[in-house]
């Protein structure tokens, strides 16, 4: 069965930067993927994401569904038919949804694990933290809403992170075969974000020293998007390669 194309609306979507050093993120990867570098970095982090009035993208906005959702992230790129492509990997996503769940790999690209979200927000704050069923993942971040972009290793200003994030709008997920992963394409035509500062954070698996040995990963910036409708374009299931690691 053909996936169905989604509709959705970004109510918050935060997203927590780190710059990694390279070496260390190519073994997390898939051999058809390799890091994307920004100045001499690679990317990865958090989206903290909750979606509302989710539907198949034919339906009225009121029957839609809301959900709080995470996935951590690794900015890739690889070579595609026309030349290189850019797009992000997830090794993990997460919902507080158990409609997501079930239906993440099997109605639509994805697979979810079992998280419970705590969240607080104001216009000029954001806290949300969450801890998967399994006990493998904690993420707990604050933060700050900005005029501008400051203290930022990755990106030169607002302007230049927010290319960077909507050239890659295609997500490619671990998925538990090990052999291929879903994929899935971000599309608006409302796209806006807002520079952000961080006041606290805390990531079980960035701060997982056996994956990432001490200095190798530092936070890097936070970007808020709020209230950006989109639509979600399945994209057919891509190989991972020879040689790829389990599902971090």
């Amino acid at each position: 069965m053909r996936p169905p194309r989604l509709a959705s609306v970004i109510e918050r979507r935060l997203l927590v930067n780190y710059r990694v050093a390279p070496e260390v993120v190519a073994p997390l990867l898939p051999a058809s993927l390799r890091p994307q570098i920004v100045r001499g970095h690679a990317a990865a982090g958090i989206c903290l994401l909750r979606l509302g009035s989710v539907r198949p993208a034919w339906a009225p906005a009121a029957v839609g569904l809301r959900s709080e959702n995470a996935a951590h992230r690794i900015a890739v790129e690889w070579d595609g038919p026309d030349g290189v492509e850019t797009g992000v990997y997830i090794p993990r996503r997460d919902t507080g949804s158990l409609v997501n769940r079930w239906a993440g790999g099997r109605v639509f690209p994805g697979e979810h694990g079992h998280a419970d979200f705590e969240v607080r927000e104001t216009p000029g704050t954001l806290h949300v933290a969450y801890a998967t069923r399994d006990g493998s993942t904690e993420v707990d971040v604050t933060a700050e809403v900005t005029e501008r972009l400051e203290g930022s290793e990755l990106f030169a200003d607002l302007a230049e992170a927010s290319a960077f994030f909507r050239a890659g709008s295609k997500g490619w997920s671990a998925t538990r075969s090990g052999c291929s992963m879903d994929g899935m394409e971000l599309q608006t035509d409302a796209w806006r974000i807002q520079p952000g500062r961080i006041t606290a954070a805390r990531s079980s698996y960035f701060d997982d020293p056996e994956r990432f040995p001490p200095g190798s990963a530092r936070l890097d910036s936070v970007l808020v998007m709020r209230d950006v409708p989109v639509r979600w374009r399945p994209l057919p299931a891509k190989a991972t390669g020879a040689g790829v690691p389990a599902a971090a």
